[in-house]
């Protein structure tokens, strides 16, 4: 095993289970010192198992949708480790997979502020302390589902997600920090242990609407397969270490070929 981020410190974002999970494991086992931040008290058993096995890392709980919360676990880790070198912008994912117009405001006002505003206050958060150290590198996960159906609020959240990775690495280039993004397409993953809230299909409707979308994930793709944890967070390791030194602003298709 390479050690492609030994001693360097790693802030995974929605850390707890799934894509955010498997590239903690794996950034462990590569000498990254790993600040784990989540919702949930599971991110608090995976920092015990990761230490376990001799990593270094720590547990940050906090609700990344609000500014105070996504400034104070960049506090945090800057406290604790004195520098940030990679952030892993993780947390979103679709609430609601419906039409369009069955989306009411609540709703939509709901899926962009779960799937886009995470990133854009942990990119502000982290930044003032990759300028001051000149050196840096953002690897947001934003989705394939920019094109799809269903899931609409979903798709213009990770739409901006893509507009924040391309414009920050326009303008923060001159700082030594590169910004990037992968665009995952459909993931097998274990069950989720904590729900992300999507409302259990009640009627024949709700799921042929909830189908539909997987259906068109797996048309869409040419290998017409989800993919794994692995090959996700192989990609966002890749982009985050120096082998993607001469990359920055790009978007990066981790989806069978379907490029979103």
């Amino acid at each position: 095993m390479s050690l492609r981020f030994q001693d360097r410190v790693m802030l995974i974002t929605g850390a707890a289970q799934g894509i955010g999970r498997r590239v903690a494991e794996r950034a462990a086992a590569e000498g990254a010192r790993l600040a784990l931040v989540d919702r949930s008290d599971l991110v608090l058993e995976l920092v015990a198992e990761l230490t376990e096995t001799g990593a270094e890392a720590i547990a940050l709980q906090a609700d990344l949708e609000t500014w105070d919360g996504a400034n104070g676990i960049a506090d945090r880790a800057l406290s604790h480790f004195g520098r940030i070198d990679v952030l892993v912008n993780n947390v979103g994912g679709a609430i609601n997979f419906k039409p369009f117009t069955e989306f009411s405001d609540t709703e939509i006002s709901a899926e962009i502020t779960r799937s886009l505003m995470p990133t854009l206050w942990c990119c502000r958060a982290v930044l003032p302390a990759m300028v001051a150290q000149q050196g840096g590198v953002i690897v947001n996960v934003s989705s394939a589902a920019t094109r799809g159906i269903h899931r609409i609020p979903y798709s213009a959240a990770k739409g901006g997600v893509n507009a924040i990775t391309a414009s920050l690495a326009f303008e923060y280039a001159e700082h030594g920090i590169r910004v990037v993004a992968t665009a995952p397409g459909g993931t097998e993953a274990p069950p989720r242990r904590i729900s992300r809230g999507t409302p259990e299909a009640t009627n024949a409707q709700e799921k042929a609407w909830f189908q539909a979308h997987i259906d068109q994930t797996k048309a869409s793709c040419l290998m017409h397969r989800y993919g794994t944890l692995d090959e996700q967070a192989g990609a966002i390791l890749f982009l985050a270490s120096d082998d993607a030194s001469y990359i920055t602003g790009t978007v990066l298709p981790v989806a069978g070929g379907d490029l979103g």
